[in-house]
């Protein structure tokens, strides 16, 4: 729901809750003190360190504070729901403690980290519960420039100032179209703001920010001021790319064996499909997949081509084994050797065919830049927009990928992997 308001007013009540250390004291007085009060009465600060007692203390506490973070960091993005991430965020951090104790031989209590875990679980959901229904974002709008764009965006309270006066509360967040040639008093009043510590946003930052899409207006830089994403990132992600898919080789190995026999048996022609996609720096690659459609001749004309490599909803072409596949993804498996091979990655923009990708190049301004990162297996867009070839579809999932790249990080990647997980159960987006 959209709100709007004008004048000098008051904010919208807001738990301090929201604060990363307001939850951090939360959780550690829940997830860490309280079960070692109750399952060691006699605590004591002097207990000898090392001990069962502090060693199940420091790794609660570090479970509880890395869950934490990493489920603020993975929901940061626009368009999570909280409640989706706390379990894995948990388990994900309180298993790491676990592991390193077990390779460090130390003695903790099973019973104590696991009424922390249990604990923690519980002061995230109730903080998320709160916050999502009781909390609302609110920003306070200078009214000049392009700043009725974000009038648009739902579930934001927007109080439109009337006077260049500072807001009253010490945290109101303002934004303003900072391109735009201001009157003095406009122009002094956003500085105070900055100096006395309320955060001031651009227009279009802060669009980006609530929508999770990059408005292609003209090539500027991304978030490291250059127009290149994070090498030292890409590097790393190179490399769990490659030592990913080699853990899950043997896990995928006989799965893979059980599709390629039902592709073989459902329809005549080959298991693997290889076709030419547009991938990294511009470079065609073949990409493979299991076989979903029936083969069939197509003219050598541009557009016949073009048209063959679009698949449409209730395609005539795909199989009823194939369609199953392409619903839960499963049709991508083998491009796990893409991923090997470095042609691909586990996540990044999904590769064109070549036919498309050229007919995009040359309609949409800026397309052939999504190819400065290695595409991907799962992405951005296809979580939040699935299978597109339309050009005004395309152009949409331009501006996911695009915010992708200009966010190209290490979370985000997460966040994609954990929502490519229901959006494989729910055949979101499959054509």
């Amino acid at each position: 729901m959209l709100m709007l308001r004008e004048g000098q007013v008051k904010a919208p009540r807001t738990t301090r809750f929201n604060s990363l250390r307001a939850q951090a004291l939360v959780a550690l007085a829940v997830a860490v003190l309280l079960p070692a009060l109750v399952r060691f009465p006699e605590f004591s600060l002097t207990e000898s360190a090392g001990g069962p007692l502090t060693n199940s203390i420091v790794g609660s506490a570090i479970g509880a504070l890395g869950g934490l973070y990493l489920f603020r960091r993975v929901t940061a993005f626009p368009g999570t729901r909280a409640f989706g991430y706390i379990l894995p965020s948990y388990t994900a951090s309180y298993g790491a403690v676990m592991l390193g104790m077990f390779l460090l031989r130390l003695d903790y209590s099973r019973l104590h980290l696991g009424a922390s875990f249990v604990l923690g679980l519980a002061v995230s959901y109730v903080l998320s519960f709160v916050i999502e229904h009781y909390v609302t974002p609110c920003f306070w709008m200078v009214p000049a420039g392009k700043v009725d764009l974000l009038l648009e965006i739902p579930d934001v309270d927007w109080i439109v100032m009337r006077t260049p006066e500072l807001p009253e509360p010490r945290r109101a967040a303002i934004v303003a179209d900072l391109r735009f040639d201001h009157e003095p008093d406009w122009e002094r009043m956003l500085a105070e703001a900055a100096v006395s510590g309320r955060p001031v946003y651009h227009t279009k930052q802060l669009r980006e920010s609530l929508t999770g899409r990059v408005s292609i207006e003209h090539l500027s830089e991304n978030s490291f001021g250059s127009l290149l994403p994070n090498l030292a990132y890409a590097k790393v992600k190179r490399g769990v790319d490659v030592f990913v898919c080699l853990a899950l080789l043997p896990f995928v190995a006989l799965p893979m064996l059980l599709i390629a026999m039902l592709v073989h048996l459902d329809s005549p022609g080959g298991v693997i499909y290889r076709q030419q996609r547009m991938g990294y720096r511009g470079r065609a690659f073949s990409m493979y997949k299991f076989r979903t459609m029936r083969p069939r001749e197509v003219s050598a004309d541009e557009v016949s081509v073009r048209e063959d490599a679009m698949t449409k909803s209730d395609d005539a072409r795909i199989t009823p084994i194939g369609g199953f596949l392409r619903r839960v993804r499963l049709d991508e498996l083998p491009q796990i050797f893409n991923v090997l091979r470095g042609e691909m990655s586990l996540i990044g923009p999904r590769p064109e065919a070549v036919p498309l990708s050229r007919w995009y190049e040359s309609e949409l301004p800026f397309y052939f830049y999504r190819h400065i990162v290695r595409p991907g297996i799962s992405g951005w867009a296809q979580v939040h927009q699935g299978h597109v070839t339309d050009l005004d579809a395309v152009h949409q999932k331009l501006t996911y990928d695009f915010y992708y790249i200009k966010n190209f990080s290490a979370w985000l990647d997460i966040l994609i992997a954990l929502r490519t997980i229901p959006t494989m159960l729910s055949g979101f987006g499959s054509k």
